[in-house]
């Protein structure tokens, strides 16, 4: 990877944790945690990240399915992430259990120009190699040049240890007409309509009243310098 490199690092994967999720509406969470000191700590969303952190993602659903994770990079390089052989091939995820992506002991390390990664986050009912063979098509690189943005520090925002905190960064849903690598476009097609994403603490959940039959997508920006 170039902006979002994988970095094999001797790093201890933290034991996965079960608990009891709500019942009723479907809901994602997804947190992002960064290594300080040989010690993973959960971190804002929006945290601009330097060059050179190692980060990982934290994620739980309270329903059963399959993840899929793509890296679509500031230079419109697409990618998949998860599942792969550094970061783990066992992608089914199980209600109530927690997962980290990696699930190996990989990390992703930030490396690249300043920009937004956009991490897509897929979740299907069933293994993609099981649903129909027009999906997915092979990843390709976008149409149109990516987003230049340059990632700003909210002044509004007053954060201990001075972190900045761009708040355009973070899990967003897709948007209606967003030019999306060919392998996505179908699944974020099929989204449904009434997905919310809400904030708890450092966690975002990303939630449906109703429960998910199909394929959802959203999308996680990564901000860095």
């Amino acid at each position: 990877m170039k902006i979002l490199a994988l970095a094999l690092a001797s790093v201890c994967a933290a034991t996965p944790q079960t608990r009891t999720m709500t019942q009723g509406a479907h809901r994602m969470e997804i947190a992002l945690e960064r290594l300080d000191n040989g010690k993973w700590n959960g971190v804002d969303p929006g945290l601009v990240m330097a060059r050179g952190d190692r980060v990982r993602f934290r994620f739980n659903t309270n329903f059963d399915g399959y993840l899929y994770v793509m890296n679509q990079s500031t230079s419109g390089k697409c990618e998949q992430l998860f599942p792969r052989e550094e970061t783990g091939q066992d992608n089914r995820v199980v209600a109530g259990s927690d997962y980290s992506v990696p699930s190996t002991s990989s990390v992703f390390r930030i490396a690249g120009p300043a920009g937004f990664e956009i991490v897509y986050w897929l979740i299907t009912p069933a293994r993609l190699t099981d649903a129909p063979p027009s999906f997915p098509s092979p990843p390709a690189a976008r149409k149109t040049p990516p987003t230049t943005l340059v990632p700003r520090c909210d002044s509004t925002m007053l954060r201990a240890r001075g972190d900045c905190i761009d708040t355009s960064a973070g899990p967003k849903l897709v948007p209606r007409g967003e030019d999306l690598p060919p392998n996505l476009a179908r699944a974020a097609g099929q989204n449904p309509d009434n997905l919310m994403v809400m904030r708890e603490k450092d966690t975002a959940v990303i939630s449906s009243p109703e429960p998910l039959t199909g394929p959802v997508i959203y999308e996680f920006r990564l901000a860095h310098k």
